[in-house]
């Protein structure tokens, strides 16, 4: 079976949930400021207007542009369902003018400019009733906790349901009690590990999340994998998945790479004729092995 995201997404310049000009933003609220580890942040936002606030929805996989009057504009992964309505969250590393600015001077209460959601998305339709293998990497568990909420959420609809996520240290580990939690639950199986654990406590696994694929018993034939995670991690996933019997149109890779505007006019995130933002940021590995440096750069 293979399945092709289209090639054009929801999101291409048109209206957008956030309403017909996909340039002019929607402010949002932020309700909720909540610390990850020493450098990323989860902002949980309401839209101010309260119907756009009851009916924004998105596709896991999906992102937003949030912008600061006077600061800039940057595209921020959704790392929550869209099973859960009136609030969505964004997880923030801090790492250049505008995150700097979150993280100094924005406060809970305050708000922020809105655009989308953009980007196509996981096709979960395509995904019911199969066995689904999560792998992240580093930041990577941001734009996959979405996923896996929703899976989550709609329990029923999926059959094995596997989280594989490393981070170089424990302090680095996001999400840590909510994935203990989910694992407690039989929710998910959820295996953790770190690249070192130094002198930091830390009861788990210790190497490479590539190196935990082959505790998994996979069943080839009824399998999805979804990956995120930084370059070096894809060298050696997607090997593993190919020779576990995972066909590369089963794997879907969320590749968030060098995007600026979202709607494919600045021309930033082009790789030939493929621009990121717009048949991004989630290609199967099919669609992407023809796009090296989306995922090697």
């Amino acid at each position: 079976m293979t399945i092709r995201i289209p090639p054009t997404g929801a999101s291409s310049a048109r209206a957008v949930a956030t309403g017909p000009n996909p340039y002019l933003p929607a402010p949002a609220r932020i309700l909720r400021i909540t610390e990850l580890t020493e450098a990323t942040r989860l902002f949980e936002l309401r839209f101010e207007d309260p119907s756009l606030a009851a009916a924004f929805s998105y596709r896991p996989g999906q992102f937003i542009e949030l912008s600061v009057l006077g600061v800039g504009e940057a595209p921020f992964s959704l790392p929550s369902s869209p099973t859960r309505r009136g609030t969505f969250e964004l997880g923030i590393r801090r790492a250049g003018v505008l995150t700097g600015y979150l993280f100094d001077h924005v406060k809970e209460g305050d708000a922020v400019g809105i655009r989308g959601p953009l980007g196509n998305g996981f096709p979960i339709e395509s995904l019911e009733g199969a066995n689904i293998v999560l792998v992240a990497g580093g930041l990577g568990m941001v734009p996959l906790r979405g996923l896996l909420q929703y899976l989550v959420d709609r329990r029923d609809a999926f059959g094995r349901v596997v989280l594989v996520y490393g981070s170089r240290h424990p302090d680095r580990v996001l999400f840590r009690d909510e994935l203990e939690l989910l694992k407690r639950r039989g929710d998910a199986e959820v295996l953790l590990t770190v690249d070192d654990p130094g002198t930091a406590p830390w009861n788990g696994r210790r190497g490479y999340v590539t190196d935990l694929i082959g505790e998994i018993e996979i069943d080839p034939a009824d399998t999805f994998a979804v990956a995120c995670g930084p370059p070096v991690f894809y060298k050696f996933l997607l090997e593993k998945l190919v020779d576990a019997g995972v066909g590369k149109e089963r794997i879907f890779l969320n590749l968030e790479r060098r995007m600026e505007c979202g709607i494919g006019k600045c021309g930033h995130c082009a790789v030939g004729y493929t621009f990121t933002c717009l048949h991004g940021p989630v290609f199967s590995y099919w669609d992407a092995i023809n796009l090296p440096e989306l995922i090697y750069e």
